[in-house]
């Protein structure tokens, strides 16, 4: 069984509108939707600190030969 928590929002009509109908979702599906996005650009904003700092040795050849296989 997951964790949920219940919580009560404040939220502009506009906004949950405009949200609501991006999504073609009711309010809950939505509205985790958003936080999922918000907690993947967090991720998302770590791995580019990381760019250029990894050296990474592969051989693009070998694993596209260890794929097709």
């Amino acid at each position: 069984m997951r964790a949920e928590k219940k919580v009560t929002v404040m939220l502009p009509e506009k906004l949950l509108r405009r949200a609501l109908h991006a999504s073609g979702e009711g309010i809950t599906p939505t509205l985790r939707r958003g936080l999922e996005l918000v907690a993947a650009r967090d991720v998302y904003r770590r791995l580019l600190k990381l760019k250029g700092k990894l050296d990474l040795k592969l051989d693009l050849d070998d694993s596209r030969r260890d794929r097709d296989q």
